[in-house]
């Protein structure tokens, strides 16, 4: 990394920040040594390369940058409201969409050895995971709101939640686990056409027949373009998460989320 760069990526964080409107030290009693840019740095960086907090700690001392140690980064990281992470995420998608579609997906708890898992004749992992459920612009490529669960959850369950996050949009995408009445009557309240696949041998609902009108099967395979969101930040950041408490979870996962979004040092939208 060369100091041109360097600078930047300090600056867009720096910038970030003050959109949001966070103050310089997150705490409000003890010594104000590092500010809260430096932390959210060393977060970021250690999600985009896969780091340990020592790691993290140590390559950007090595850099010749100010950084909290691995455990103060450890403590901030579990300290960060989530309201934060929203406002952060928020402001990395300035913009209206027009085509968002919502999905879900599971990263694991685990990241065992698979040799050592045929070693020890172990038919099959144990099935843990965190479940993410996302809006997702189909155009921009990039993450507009999302909802982690500790524990696996129906579809359904999440799209209340994330439309007060991100209810201004033209066009809901879904698959046929969404195809709920009254999810297309809280659409339709909002302004809002859904595309969402329907369901085999369900025809009832006033609502579902009235969003049906205008189904079209062209733009429901736009769909298919929040997989490969997911798909896009799981090899680069993991499939799975190291975070033991769920306040970890998210803060790991909002960070990944917003590093898709900045794309570090190549999005132009804060510069």
């Amino acid at each position: 990394m060369n100091e041109k760069k360097e600078v930047k990526l300090i600056n867009k964080i720096k910038r970030l920040l003050k959109k949001a409107n966070c103050p310089r030290w997150l705490h409000y009693y003890g010594p104000k040594k590092y500010e809260f840019y430096q932390h959210m740095i060393a977060l970021l960086l250690k999600e985009c390369f896969k780091l340990s907090f020592r790691r993290v700690a140590k390559l950007l001392q090595m850099l010749g940058l100010d950084v909290p140690s691995y455990s103060a980064l450890c403590k901030m990281r579990k300290r960060i409201p989530l309201l934060l992470w929203k406002n952060l995420l928020q402001l990395t998608v300035l913009f209206d969409s027009q085509l968002v579609a919502v999905d879900s997906t599971g990263l694991s708890r685990t990241n065992p050895s698979w040799h050592f898992v045929k070693r020890i004749d172990r038919k099959e992992p144990v099935k843990s995971y965190v479940k993410l459920s996302a809006f997702f612009d189909t155009r921009r490529k990039k993450f507009l709101a999302l909802r982690i669960r500790a524990r696996p959850r129906h579809d359904v369950k999440d799209v209340s939640y994330l439309l007060k996050q991100r209810s201004k949009m033209k066009k809901l995408l879904g698959d046929s686990a969404y195809d709920a009445e009254w999810i297309h009557e809280k659409a339709h309240e909002l302004g809002i056409v859904t595309i969402i696949k329907p369901r085999k041998n369900v025809r009832k609902g006033f609502y579902r027949k009235k969003q049906l009108k205008h189904y079209s099967e062209r733009t429901y395979h736009r769909r298919s373009m929040i997989e490969s969101g997911f798909g896009s930040m799981k090899r680069k950041y993991g499939s799975y998460v190291l975070a033991r408490s769920i306040s970890a979870q998210r803060a790991e996962i909002y960070c990944r989320a917003t590093a898709h979004n900045l794309n570090l040092l190549n999005n132009k939208i804060f510069n």
